[in-house]
């Protein structure tokens, strides 16, 4: 009898031993992927005008006779050495953010950084604002944050245009109602 008794014992305090290891190693996982995802998000600035540029020439150069292509990029070579020479015109710029929301809008800590990145260089007279909403709505707080985030681009002077493709749902719908214009697909 002495002898179930001390196994039982042995194996209450194992158990006690495994479940606490297995919590400590738990609590670390949940650790390490809270750092991860807390961590410093890359800012990707890409330039769409060479892009754009490239994919007219290559229509061009298929729908145009070979002599009216070339003309017409003679055209365009000495129509950007007069701008040159004219110096740099304060061109119209455009700022695409996305942001795709969950229950939690959990990316408006980066739409945060990016409309700040926005703010410090943008030209107010001339720059605008293009933001790509989908969001199935969420938490009331958290989408409110979220749509004081674009409030800032407004009262800063920048023309915010709202897309919407899929849909933008309950807070999705709040942060979409402070845009000047709102575009979405029927």
């Amino acid at each position: 009898m002495e002898f179930l008794s001390d196994y039982g014992l042995f194996l209450a305090k194992t158990l006690t031993f495994v479940f606490a290891l297995l919590f400590l190693l738990a609590g670390l996982a949940a650790l390490r992927q809270r750092q991860k995802q807390g961590g410093q998000g890359v800012l990707k600035v890409t330039d769409l005008r060479e892009r754009f540029e490239s994919n007219r020439l290559q229509l061009e150069q298929h729908i145009l006779p070979a002599k009216q292509f070339k003309s017409e990029q003679k055209k365009r070579e000495k129509e950007k050495k007069r701008l040159m020479k004219e110096g740099p015109e304060q061109e119209l710029r455009t700022f695409v953010l996305r942001f795709s929301g969950d229950l939690r809008a959990s990316q408006v800590g980066a739409l945060r950084e990016e409309v700040s990145s926005i703010l410090s260089v943008a030209r107010h007279e001339t720059d605008e604002v293009l933001v790509c909403l989908e969001s199935g709505g969420g938490l009331v707080t958290a989408y409110g944050l979220a749509a004081a985030q674009l409030a800032r681009l407004r009262a800063a002077g920048l023309h915010l245009t709202i897309a919407v493709d899929k849909v933008a749902a309950s807070g999705g719908y709040m942060m979409a109602a402070v845009a000047h214009r709102i575009v979405a697909a029927p």
